[in-house]
């Protein structure tokens, strides 16, 4: 009953995130972006998302998570709106999983995994920020960095790296496949950062 009630909260706020970034923050233009694939598509990934919490975990640590979800799922609404990813929704997300590792409150991390969540959320950061620099200086941005502090700190080393690599993996599929339905010329940019959203969300659900 819980995970069809969070399924279908999901479901709702994936669509609300997505209406919220097409107006917010505002565009240059001033415009509202109408409803397009990514209304869907970060309507089923919030749907998901819920409903996946809810069969692995309870209590606490679910409320938790789903705080964090929530969060996740709107980021992922503004950077595939805008390509950005505000500092209201990552900034906060840092304190936010420091504070409920210290009050035993995460389930993902206990006391003994501490130490090391907290060497994951420095080195991640600094391995992609170090990995991209032959990218060029928009390679990695710093709203990524703030969220990658926090999802370390959250899912503890392990569930991080595999968010990462199944981010990562993601990334290229999705790139091969637009490359060969030629959606898109060799050259075009295409954003890591959703994949990366994505990536800490499967982090969060295959912890356990």
């Amino acid at each position: 009953m819980l995970p069809a009630a969070l399924g279908v909260l999901g479901l709702g706020w994936g669509l609300a995130s997505d209406r919220i970034a097409a107006r917010w923050p505002a565009h240059e233009d001033g415009s509202v972006r109408p409803v397009d694939w990514r209304t869907p598509l970060v309507a089923v990934i919030g749907a998901l998302a819920l409903y996946g919490l809810a069969t692995k975990f309870g209590g606490v640590g679910l409320l938790v998570l789903l705080i964090y979800t929530v969060a996740l799922v709107l980021g992922l609404a503004t950077d595939l709106d805008q390509r950005l990813l505000p500092d209201v929704i990552t900034l906060p997300l840092v304190p936010f999983a420091a504070v409920v590792n210290l009050l035993g409150l995460n389930p993902l991390v206990g006391p003994a995994e501490l130490p090391f969540a907290i060497v994951a959320a420095i080195a991640i950061p600094a391995v992609l920020l170090v990995l991209s620099i032959p990218f060029g200086e928009d390679a990695i941005g710093m709203g990524d960095i703030k969220l990658l502090v926090s999802v370390g700190l959250l899912l503890g080393p392990a569930p991080a790296v595999s968010g990462l690599v199944a981010g990562a993996l993601l990334s290229g599929v999705v790139v091969v496949l637009l490359l060969v339905t030629r959606r898109v010329p060799l050259r075009t940019y295409i954003p890591f950062r959703p994949f990366l959203i994505v990536g800490g969300l499967w982090g969060i659900l295959g912890a356990r």
